[in-house]
């Protein structure tokens, strides 16, 4: 078992910028692709960033790549997603997730999943 806790939501401006962070604990986190997900009201969860263990592969959603950047600690079983320039269209919340996969986009690939951070961008 892996278990993840995401951190660092809140609310913001438009134009800010936001850190989050996933701790992870359990199983060897570094073997495990990490990614972020969002998921806002009435919409479905979205890919948003992953890496894999090694961070020798990153991947964006194609909307996020010029503001939104992933990163991994291995060392200290973290993951994080810097935001800048963030927008009112941002506001999800934003959800951790580990998993071996070769579909990084796809949620169904991810086998442990945090509870979420709230991140709100006002206008």
């Amino acid at each position: 078992q892996v278990q993840l806790v995401e951190s660092g939501g809140g609310l913001v401006q438009a134009g800010g910028s936001l850190g989050l962070s996933c701790a992870a604990s359990g199983r060897t986190f570094s073997a495990y692709t990490m990614a972020w997900f969002r998921q806002a009201p009435g919409k479905e969860r979205e890919f948003v960033a992953a890496a894999t263990w090694n961070a020798g592969v990153t991947l964006y959603a194609e909307s996020l790549k010029e503001r939104f950047t992933i990163s991994r600690h291995n060392a200290k079983n973290t993951v994080y997603l810097q935001m800048n320039s963030l927008k009112p269209e941002d506001t999800a919340v934003y959800y951790c997730a580990a998993g071996h996969t070769v579909d990084l986009e796809i949620p169904d690939g991810y086998s442990y999943w945090g509870q979420g951070t709230q991140v709100t961008v006002s206008s």
